[in-house]
C-alpha cells in the first residue's frame, strides 16, 4: 500500500477500534451494575459516585474537541517543517504505537509527581468506585497534557496521523481495566496492564501509591521500578477522600488548596515548589 492509503487505514481503523470499545465498555458497566445489584453491593452512594464519574465526561469532551482541533493544526504545521520525514507503513504504525504507550508511561509519571499536573490528573482518581465508569472519569485539562507530552513525536518525523491514532488506540485499550469483576490472568500479567495492575494503580494505600503508570504495556514499570503486584483489593480513592458527588466540585477540587499555598509562598523558590514538586510538598521549615 501507498503511504496515503496507509494513513488512511490507520486512521479509520484506530477510530472504528475506539467507537467499539466504548460500546463494549458501557455494555460492561451494565453488567457490573447487575451484578452489583444481584450482589447487593449496589448503594445510593455507589451509583451516585458512579453517575459522577459519567458526567465528568461533558466538559472533558468539550475541552477535547478544542484541544484535539488545535493540536491537529500544530502539529501538521510542525510536521512540515520536518526535513526528516518518517515513512508511513505497517512498520511505523507499530513502532509509533510503542512509542506513545511509552510516551503514555512518561506523561502518566509526571501528572502524579508534578502537582501542576495532578490537579487535573486527581479528578480521574478521586473515585471511591472501581467501576467502567471510572474510566470515563476525566478532567477537562487532561487533553493539554497529552498534546504537550507526544510532540516529541512529531519531532522525530512521524507522520500526526499515525501519532493520533496511536493515542487512540492507548486510551481504547485502558477502559477493560477499570473493574473489580476481572481477576488476574496469568502469563499476560507480566507483559500488558491488566485489571488487577491497575487496581493497585488506584489505591489510596501507602503501599500501593505511585505505582503502575502504564498504559498498554506493564513492562514500563517492571523496567523502571514503579510496579507493584496486587496483594489485596485496595482502598480507592485520594489520600484525602473526595465525598462531594457534584462533577463540577470533582472538576475543580484540587484547586483551592494549591491557591492557597501560592498565596502564603514566602519567595519564587517556594511558589514553584508548589506548583512543580509533588503532591504534598511543603518547603523546608526555618529552625
Amino acid at each position: 500500500m501507498g503511504e496515503d492509503a496507509w494513513l488512511e487505514y490507520i486512521e479509520y481503523i484506530s477510530f472504528d477500534i475506539y467507537d467499539w470499545v466504548v460500546v463494549f465498555a458501557v455494555l460492561f458497566l451494565g453488567l457490573e451494575v447487575l451484578d452489583e445489584m444481584v450482589t447487593r453491593r449496589l448503594n445510593k452512594e455507589r451509583f451516585l459516585e458512579t453517575l459522577s464519574s459519567l458526567f465528568t465526561q461533558v466538559p472533558f469532551y468539550l475541552a477535547e474537541t478544542a484541544v484535539f482541533a488545535g493540536a491537529v493544526y500544530l502539529y501538521f504545521s510542525i510536521y512540515e517543517y520536518i526535513p526528516w520525514k518518517q515513512p508511513v507503513n505497517g512498520y511505523t504504525a507499530v513502532l509509533v504505537l510503542f512509542l506513545a504507550d511509552f510516551t503514555y508511561y512518561v506523561e502518566h509519571y509526571a501528572l502524579h509527581k508534578v502537582r501542576l499536573l495532578w490537579m487535573a490528573h486527581a479528578v480521574h482518581h478521586s473515585s471511591t468506585v472501581m467501576n467502567t465508569a471510572t474510566a470515563f472519569r476525566f478532567s477537562l485539562f487532561d487533553p493539554v497534557a497529552s498534546v504537550i507530552f507526544h510532540l516529541p513525536l512529531v519531532l522525530m518525523g512521524f507522520n500526526p496521523i499515525l501519532i493520533f491514532a496511536a493515542e487512540v488506540l492507548v486510551q481504547a485499550y485502558q477502559f477493560w481495566l477499570h473493574n473489580e469483576m476481572v481477576g488476574k490472568l496469568g502469563p499476560l500479567e507480566w507483559i500488558f496492564n491488566t485489571p488487577s495492575h491497575h487496581r493497585v494503580h488506584h489505591g489510596s494505600d501507602r503501599k500501593y501509591l505511585d505505582k503502575n503508570f502504564g498504559g498498554i504495556l506493564i513492562v514500563w514499570d517492571r523496567l523502571f521500578g514503579t510496579f507493584k503486584k496486587e496483594e489485596e483489593i485496595p482502598s480507592y480513592g485520594l489520600t484525602i477522600p473526595m465525598t462531594s458527588k457534584n462533577p463540577l466540585v470533582v472538576q475543580f477540587s484540587e484547586f483551592p488548596a494549591l491557591f492557597k499555598d501560592l498565596r502564603r509562598a514566602r519567595n519564587i523558590s517556594e511558589f514553584t515548589g508548589y506548583l512543580f514538586r509533588g503532591p504534598g510538598w511543603k518547603p523546608r521549615t526555618d529552625p
